[in-house]
């Protein structure tokens, strides 16, 4: 399977990590490519844990010459492409890993109209009429996006037993930045955990982007996104009989996760992710970003 990606974003570097995760990497040329932060967390992971079998990132482009030229050389990638459409039919699916919404349905639908797979980094989008033209790609198989956290490792013992919690009476979780961008990361973590969907947003009045989503069963998730602050990824639930904790900070584990979902999802066609689940994550955010402070609750429309 030949993947291409496609980045680049202000501070992102899921090219760097996704595209090492699969063909590993070259320490001297990831330090020159200069993301401390992806080469220390990789470094610690055994030689085992990287790559997917007859699975190789063979082709990459961002908008930067010179950064592409790093990635390749940092990931092992044999082509740095000289546009996205140079990949078109030298790839069987590409990634677009850069979390500028705006770009991501110009830069997919020729890959989705060829037949290609496409794999979206969050959020998808955040206006409705391009979620109306991603949705029946999500629907057969073509298209998956996510936030790497829906697959945090760190939750694994609440999924395993979300029953021992009790009754369930709240989500709550902390990120660093804002709603449009960031909101995305915990409510996945959420909705991958939950079987409640979502049905309306309200926002409360705070200094910060600070949200209450309503389900239609079980708890609320409040979700605050704290704007510019340490690292944060805090997830907590409440039940009547357990509460816990979880610092979500294994990006690897997370985005080897994603990757396994996405490389399955291409090989069967099937969506690793119910597109109903998709969908509604990315109407939550929108409905968010249209929800006022201390104003009523905007439902989660269809789209």
């Amino acid at each position: 399977m030949r993947l291409g990606v496609i980045g680049l974003s202000p501070g992102n570097g899921h090219p760097f990590s996704f595209s090492a995760i699969v063909n590993g990497y070259d320490e001297a040329a990831f330090k020159e490519a200069d993301w401390p932060v992806i080469l220390d967390y990789l470094k610690v992971r055994e030689r085992r844990e990287f790559g997917f079998d007859g699975v190789e990132v063979t082709h990459a482009w961002t908008q930067d010459a010179a950064v592409t030229r790093a990635l390749c050389k940092a990931c092992r990638i044999a082509h740095a492409a000289a546009s996205p459409a140079d990949m078109l039919n030298a790839v069987d699916a590409v990634m677009i890993l850069r979390d500028d919404p705006e770009t991501h349905l110009k830069l997919a639908l020729p890959f989705l109209e060829a037949g290609r797979a496409v794999f979206v980094d969050k959020p998808l989008t955040l206006d409705r009429q391009e979620l109306v033209a991603f949705r029946p790609y999500l629907e057969n198989g073509r298209l998956m996006s996510t936030a790497g956290l829906r697959f945090a490792r760190e939750l694994d013992d609440a999924r395993a037993d979300l029953a021992g919690f009790g009754e369930l009476r709240l989500v709550r979780a902390a990120v660093l930045n804002d709603w449009s961008k960031y909101g995305i990361h915990m409510l996945d973590a959420a909705l991958g955990l939950l079987p409640g969907r979502p049905v309306a947003v309200r926002r409360l009045k705070a200094g910060h982007d600070s949200l209450v989503v309503e389900l239609d069963q079980g708890p609320p998730i409040a979700i605050d996104a704290l704007g510019a602050c340490p690292k944060l990824f805090n997830f907590a639930i409440y039940g009547s009989k357990r509460v816990a904790s979880y610092d979500l900070y294994d990006n690897f584990s997370a985005f080897r996760r994603v990757l396994a979902a996405f490389v399955e999802q291409v090989r069967t066609g099937r969506p690793a992710i119910a597109p109903a689940d998709t969908l509604a994550s990315i109407r939550t955010i929108i409905a968010g970003l249209e929800a006022l402070p201390g104003g009523p609750a905007v439902p989660c429309k269809a789209g």
